[in-house]
This record gives C-alpha cells, structure tokens and sequence, in this order.
C-alpha cells in the first residue's frame, strides 16, 4: 500500500467524524523538510478553528501510529480557489472547468495539461488543451487541481 493511501485510510475517519468532508492528503518527503498536507472541506466553509481541530486529532493519531520515520510538518487546509482533486468523483464535479494535471507518464509527448475538463468517464478524463482532446487515465494522473478563474 503506498505511503498516501495508507496515511489516508489512516486519518479519514477522525477529520470525517469531526464532520468535515476529507478531500485527501499530499505527503511532500524532503528529509528533514517533509510535508503532511492534509485537506478538508465543509458546506459551510473551513477556518483557522477547523483547521486546528483537525489538526489536534491528526497529531494524535500519527504520534501513536508513527507511520512516518522522519521529520515532517503537518499542515491541515481548506481547498481554497485552485481546489486539489482527488478522487474521480471531484473530477465529476468540475466537468466545464479549467484544470491542471501532471501525469505520471507522457501523453502525445507530454505530462502536463492545462485546459477545460470536458468529460469524466469511468477511469477516463478528457481535458482540452489548444483545441486538442486528450483522453488521461485516471490512473496516471500525478497531481490536478482546478485553475482559478476570474470574470
């Protein structure tokens, strides 16, 4: 199981039983510099108090469990405007929106896209780059979030 999904599976549970929405984690390993990033949501939004409390249980839970050997940083953060996605269903919720992904592996010559996210199907996402469709496994998605846009 790798580090993200463990650290997920982990840490879900609590932020979810405090009520918020757990939209999923980033773990940044840099030695001594390492990063925990853990993100959450609420319909009513999220602040400093949220963020706090989550983080509390989070701590914890990582001090008796001691998943990670070295030192890190923990971090616990609402979405904000250029929103991580995670999941396949937050790529279905911003179907029509502008995003950036980095894949794992090159597609057509390249891993990074940025354009409108057309359609979501099954493990397959099509995004619109320079009026050219590409079509990304779900799968090879590195990292995506969504591109904030201003009127």
């Amino acid at each position: 199981m790798a580090k993200v999904d463990q650290l997920t599976e982990m840490l879900r549970p609590s932020a979810e039983a405090l009520g918020y929405e757990f939209l999923g984690i980033e773990y940044i390993s840099q030695g001594k510099h390492s990063v925990l990033r853990i993100y959450i949501d609420h319909e009513n939004g999220i602040n400093v108090d949220d963020c706090a409390s989550v983080s509390h249980q989070a701590s914890g839970i990582l001090e008796v469990e001691d998943p990670i050997s070295s030192q890190y940083t923990l971090e616990v953060s609402s979405p904000g405007l250029e929103r991580p996605l995670f999941t396949l269903a937050h790529f279905s919720q911003f179907v029509g929106r502008v995003v950036n992904l980095r894949c794992h592996v090159g597609v057509d010559g390249r891993r990074k896209f940025k354009g409108k996210l057309l359609e979501v199907d099954k493990e397959q996402l099509t995004v619109s780059v320079d009026n050219q469709n590409y079509i990304l496994d779900f799968s090879d998605v590195d990292k995506a979030n969504l591109v904030a846009e201003f009127d």
